[in-house]
């Protein structure tokens, strides 16, 4: 009995190597991204072979976020870790050297067309439906090296996601189509929306710049004044992320009117308007266009 016996035990633990490897596959893939949105897309096309954690959550500024020792932690457990790039995190890689992670870090931005002023870059590419869709492929490619066993239904999600915002895309540049250029002159709290404008034909002044780090000056607010005097602009907007009181004071002293909440670096909370990234673009669409109609 015994040589059985001991045949089994070398059975049992020569197959325990091989049960692991599928216990891990069949787990979800933990994946942390660096704020709100990024992780709705990774959730968006990862379905239930992935467990995401946003280190910024929703109506959180990015900008000015500090990270907690939990975060670090966090990328230490991780299997994947996904950023925006182009700058937008100034602090994460810091963070992913403190929190000794070994995971790969994804860059979603990789590959689209940047937005620069002289040598400095514009990190808000999400604000483009067109950019969001290079976001996508990225983050569908990485899940799929990560998983390759859930490859099928994770491309499948990435397909029906893609063709829902280039639908939406398509929707709004038609809506937009019956507005005259000259008079899609809008102003906005900071310069977040610059690859929305680009790609839908807006004239967006901001109040601040790339950054909410900063506040803006009294001359660049007096200069904002006079142009929008000068220049009839119809409405301005403020973020969920900033104060509203700087847009409200302008909008009063130019004779302007506030057109509402935009979303720019952040969800909504869950079960708001704009808790996920295609609401928040449905919703940012909306609210412009019926501010640039008003009245027509």
């Amino acid at each position: 009995m015994t040589p059985l016996l001991t045949r089994r035990q070398a059975l049992i633990a020569c197959a325990l190597p091989a049960f692991a490897t599928v216990a891990r596959a069949a787990e979800p893939l933990k994946v942390v991204a660096s704020f709100s949105l990024l992780a709705d897309m990774v959730a968006q096309v990862g379905g239930d072979a992935v467990s995401v954690h946003a280190l910024v959550g929703p109506d959180a500024d990015a900008h000015a976020f500090t990270p907690a020792p939990a975060d670090a932690q966090r990328l230490a457990k991780a299997d994947l870790i996904v950023v925006n790039g182009l700058g937008f995190e100034g602090w994460i890689d810091r963070l992913v050297r403190a929190s000794g992670s070994k995971a790969p870090v994804v860059v979603a931005s990789q590959g689209i067309n940047v937005r620069r002023i002289g040598k400095t870059t514009d990190p808000h590419a999400w604000q483009s439906l067109e950019a969001a869709q290079r976001y996508v492929e990225n983050i569908r490619a990485a899940l799929v090296a990560a998983r390759p066993a859930q490859a099928g239904a994770i491309n499948a999600r990435a397909a029906d996601y893609t063709t829902r915002l280039a639908t939406l895309d398509a929707s709004v540049r038609g809506r937009l189509a019956a507005i005259p250029p000259g008079e899609r002159k809008l102003v906005t709290s900071h310069d977040a929306f610059g690859y929305m404008a680009d790609a839908w034909g807006l004239d967006m002044r901001a109040a601040q710049g790339w950054t909410t780090a900063g506040e803006a000056s009294a001359a660049d607010v007096a200069r904002l004044i006079r142009q929008l005097k000068a220049q009839k602009v119809r409405a301005l907007f403020v973020e969920n992320i900033s104060d509203p009181r700087l847009v409200e004071r302008i909008a009063r002293e130019a004779g302007a009117t506030v057109g509402g909440t935009l979303y720019s670096d952040a969800l909504s909370p869950p079960g708001s308007r704009a808790d996920t990234y295609l609401k928040l673009m449905a919703h940012n669409a909306d609210t412009l266009l019926a501010a640039l109609t008003a009245g027509r």
